[in-house]
């Protein structure tokens, strides 16, 4: 069975989070002020920042969400790896040194840092918390999607898991333990990742992987009922083991005749290999009838040739419509855009000493991102071939193709991806936190605060985001994570990078004009993502077609949107130099 709980996975997996938190309670021990709390005193090794920026960065959506999205529709998925990655060379050569200039604690604080507007404050505060709460539901959706397999509990349990234990990582040392748990989820994801690579390259390709009889499986079609009830072409089925769909390699090229397995393989020799086999992977399909939504998983016989071509997932690249060329075009460019403009990455840019060490750590996050990002085109290609993936949770396929080799080798991946899952919910919660208490409590509502205040005061915002994140991370279950985090991209893009950069580069621009763009991108992008055909099928259970939007990602209207309101309203108001005499 594919959920089947081992006393070692739950050991291994409690040994990796109670560590974690035993070292936030650590590092907490002594008292902190306001500087050490958000910010670690500025004095973070570049080194270590940079692996904590990859860990920081490494979310559920890149593990989980990439690998499941390969496993499942094939080399498409691995175009949101480019995506992410390709935002960081906008973060090296546009925003690094400058936002280490501009800013002490929060986004805001840089946005900020030539007018002295509450006005500014007020609207990067609660731009910096919508994206934070956005990217809290993949977060969160991961996290108990991962608790299901390894320790036979409810989603909802792991979800709360996550919560309570990411929030007393925040709590007790703030950055400081923020920064290492970071640390060290990403140093040992890389290399987790890396040996899992190497024993696909080892294993090869094989012939039926996983179960006997995958033949017949293949021709069956399986629903799910609102209810929970699972049919198999209309039968219910009460074993377990006839719950869960598999995929699986049918077919090796003809060079490979007679044998069930190629043996161990190259990197190029691998995706050659792949290319001229034939594969079974399923798609899913939803339903709504009187009983409500139902969910039909198909089994669908492809090429090799077919998996490794773009189109699988992003029509745009194959139907040829407009409406899905341009869903296509911005969502990649939410992704260049949005990594230079996520709050909890760019507060990280104030745990180094000066720019110099902002853009060597930098520098050393790019590397390492760079180095996972390849390889989860493997780990993609590798778990759909592996004959132990569950359609019914795409998020899955990482750690169900670990437990394929060996149990132990399952539960120390789904350790480190709930430690993943920590590293980047923690410095998320972090941006927040510093945007209640930093720039809301204080700089907006005036109430002022000795440093002990300002600590409590952000461990009390911390909890709260933590509440909400638990109730967003249940609601939104059913989910790929890495697509939801496309709409923490988009809004974080629209609202946050036109301030951001026009700032730097224009010195026309006023603090009206910033309040307007960064309100501007937030409302459009928020409502735009609302009103979406993937919101109205996916979150309100409607047809897609009472959509009034012509595509579901935003970010090509309103990234554009924002500069222009930016410059706009900056040409309409008085100039920061007219304004000071």
């Amino acid at each position: 069975m594919l959920h089947e709980t081992s006393p070692l996975a739950v050991l291994i997996f409690a040994t990796f989070v109670l560590g974690v938190i035993g070292l936030s309670f650590w590092l907490g021990r002594k008292k902190q002020s306001a500087q050490e709390y958000y910010a670690a005193h500025g004095q973070v090794h570049w080194f270590v920042n940079g692996i904590a920026f990859a860990g920081d960065y490494l979310s559920a959506a890149s593990f989980l969400g990439i690998c499941g999205m390969i496993a499942f529709s094939g080399y498409d998925g691995f175009l949101y790896s480019i995506g992410f990655l390709a935002g960081w060379v906008v973060a090296l050569f546009v925003i690094a040194e400058p936002i280490k200039a501009l800013g002490r604690f929060t986004f805001a604080d840089a946005l900020d840092a030539k007018f002295n507007s509450r006005g500014i404050k007020l609207a990067v505060a609660v731009s910096t918390l919508v994206v934070s709460v956005f990217y809290l539901i993949p977060q969160m959706v991961g996290a108990g999607s991962l608790i299901t397999p390894l320790l036979g509990l409810p989603h909802a349990v792991g979800v709360v898991l996550v919560g309570v234990a990411v929030t007393l990582i925040v709590v007790t040392a703030g950055m400081v333990s923020t920064t290492w748990v970071q640390f060290i989820k990403g140093s040992l994801l890389v290399f987790f990742c890396g040996v899992l690579t190497i024993l696909i390259l080892g294993r090869g390709l094989q012939v039926n992987a996983g179960r006997p009889g995958i033949e017949n499986l293949a021709a069956q079609v399986k629903t799910i009922r609102p209810d929970g009830t699972v049919l198999i072409d209309g039968v219910p089925q009460t074993q377990d083991h006839d719950l869960r769909p598999v995929g699986t390699l049918l077919r090796l090229p003809e060079r490979y005749a007679g044998k069930t397995s190629t043996g161990p393989l190259h990197p190029l020799e691998y995706l050659a290999a792949l290319e001229d086999s034939t594969i079974v992977t399923w798609s899913a399909k939803r339903h709504i009838d009187e009983q409500g939504t139902h969910v039909t998983y198909s089994p669908v016989e492809r090429t090799g040739a077919e998996v490794l071509t773009p189109g699988g997932f992003f029509k745009g690249l194959s139907t040829g419509r407009l409406a899905d060329r341009l869903d296509f075009a911005s969502l990649m460019l939410a992704l260049f855009c949005g990594t230079a403009s996520l709050p909890h990455i760019l507060i990280r840019y104030y745990t180094v000493k000066d720019a110099a060490a902002a853009r060597k750590s930098t520098v050393v996050g790019i590397a390492a991102i760079g180095v996972f990002y390849v390889l989860t085109l493997y780990l993609g290609l590798g778990a759909m071939t592996s004959g132990a993936l569950d359609p019914t949770d795409t998020n899955m396929a990482a750690p169900l193709l670990a437990k394929s080799f060996s149990t132990t080798l399952f539960a120390i991946i789904s350790a480190i991806a709930f430690t993943t899952v920590l590293g980047t919910v923690s410095g998320l919660i972090m941006a927040g936190s510093g945007a209640v208490a930093h720039d809301l409590v204080e700089n907006v509502c005036g109430v002022r605060m000795t440093d002990h205040e300002k600590v409590r005061c952000g461990k009390i915002a911390a909890v709260a985001l933590g509440v909400i994140a638990m109730a967003l991370g249940i609601l939104f279950k059913s989910f790929n994570v890495s697509f939801l985090v496309g709409w923490a991209f988009n809004i974080a893009a629209s609202a946050n990078l036109p301030a951001l950069v026009m700032l730097l580069f224009w010195p026309r621009t006023t603090k009206q004009g910033i309040v307007a763009a960064v309100t501007a991108g937030m409302l459009s992008s928020l409502t735009w993502i609302l009103l979406s055909a993937d919101t109205f099928e996916k979150v309100y259970g409607l047809s897609r077609d009472l959509s009034p939007m012509p595509f579901s990602q935003p970010g090509l209207v309103t990234i554009p949107l924002g500069f222009a309101v930016l410059v706009g309203v900056s040409l309409l108001t008085p100039s920061p130099a007219s304004a000071s005499r």
